[in-house]
This record gives C-alpha cells, sequence and structure tokens, in this order.
C-alpha cells in the first residue's frame, strides 16, 4: 500500500507537471515571471524525485528490517525532508499560483 501511494504521486506530480509545461502561455525565454516559474516548479520537482528516492530506499529498508523503534533515523531524515518540500510548496503556490495571476 505504501508503495502505491509513493508511485501514485511520483505519476500524478509528473504528468501534472508535463502538462502545465507543455500548455503554459509563456516560455522559459519570454520574461522573468516565466524564468522564475520554470526555474522554481523544476527544482521543486527535482526536490520531490529526491524525496522519492528517499522514501522508496527506507522502503526497502523497512522491509528487510532496518529500522526499529530505537534505530530509525533514515526514516525520521526521510519525514523532515518532505515537512521541508511541502513547505517549499506552500511558499510557492503562493508566490506564482496566486501572488503571480
Amino acid at each position: 500500500m505504501y508503495f502505491w501511494g509513493v508511485d501514485q504521486g511520483v505519476r500524478d506530480h509528473t504528468i501534472l507537471q508535463i502538462y502545465e509545461y507543455q500548455h503554459a502561455s509563456f516560455s522559459f525565454s519570454d520574461h522573468i515571471y516565466g524564468s522564475v516559474f520554470y526555474m522554481a516548479t523544476g527544482f521543486h520537482g527535482f526536490h520531490v524525485l529526491v524525496g522519492t528516492i528517499f522514501l522508496a530506499v527506507c522502503l526497502f529498508r523497512g522491509k528487510r528490517g532496518h529500522f526499529t523503534k530505537d534505530h530509525h533515523f533514515g526514516f525520521e531524515a526521510a519525514a523532515w525532508y518532505w515537512h521541508f518540500v511541502d513547505v517549499v510548496w506552500l511558499f510557492l503556490f503562493a508566490a506564482i499560483y496566486v501572488w503571480g495571476s
């Protein structure tokens, strides 16, 4: 179930990002908004990819019994990383989609 959720989230994020890039009415070189939009969302997408790899490693380690009640720093680090990515996305969403429109 955990793997399905991660897999579905990555596919949905990637598909929506590709759709958004293809249907944007501006390009990277049109003006500053386009440059900021593509750099910020692309950089965020890269961090989503890194976080997904982080979670996949945690999944495989968890299935092999590498985590215990006292030894689970890798999983905790993945959770903190995703909190960071989520908070950054809140600011990006506000700046690009709300304030930018």
